[in-house]
């Protein structure tokens, strides 16, 4: 058995009641949205410098953040803020090698890391045992 509050002049407030708790759950749903990083532009020269790692071997054939499986041959990346698809120039700072790599993940998730590279194109620009290396990145058209 259902109850309707009704007000003082005898209408009833349960459809205003429905009506406005749907609307604070949509407007609670819109605000932990976010607006979708893919297809986006970033900014063409935007750089950054800090240390960059490697996926290990466990991740190979895993699903990445923008959907696509992860493939240790590709030269691709995680960067926790840039668009999926950007083209980022990653250059060892302390051997001068570059590789370009195409963002499809996010991460790295450790404090001083700015992006995570395939074991292939971090092996362009440094050794896989170094682990982690100081870079520069750059966004290329």
């Amino acid at each position: 058995m259902s109850t309707t509050v009704r007000s003082p002049s005898g209408s009833s407030t349960t459809p205003w009641l429905a009506a406005g708790l749907c609307a604070l759950a949509l407007l609670a749903l819109a605000a932990c949205s976010s607006p979708p990083r893919s297809g986006g532009a970033a900014a063409s020269g935007h750089s950054e410098s800090g240390q960059a790692s490697y996926y290990g071997n466990e991740f190979q054939g895993r699903r990445t953040a923008n959907g696509e499986r992860f493939d240790q041959a590709g030269l691709t990346a995680a960067h926790r803020t840039l668009p999926f698809g950007t083209r980022v120039r990653v250059t060892n700072t302390q051997t001068g090698k570059s590789v370009t790599v195409r963002v499809n993940d996010r991460g790295p998730f450790v404090k001083g890391r700015v992006i995570d590279l395939s074991s292939s194109a971090f092996k362009a620009i440094a050794n896989l045992n170094a682990g982690v290396v100081p870079v520069r990145i750059q966004v290329v058209d």
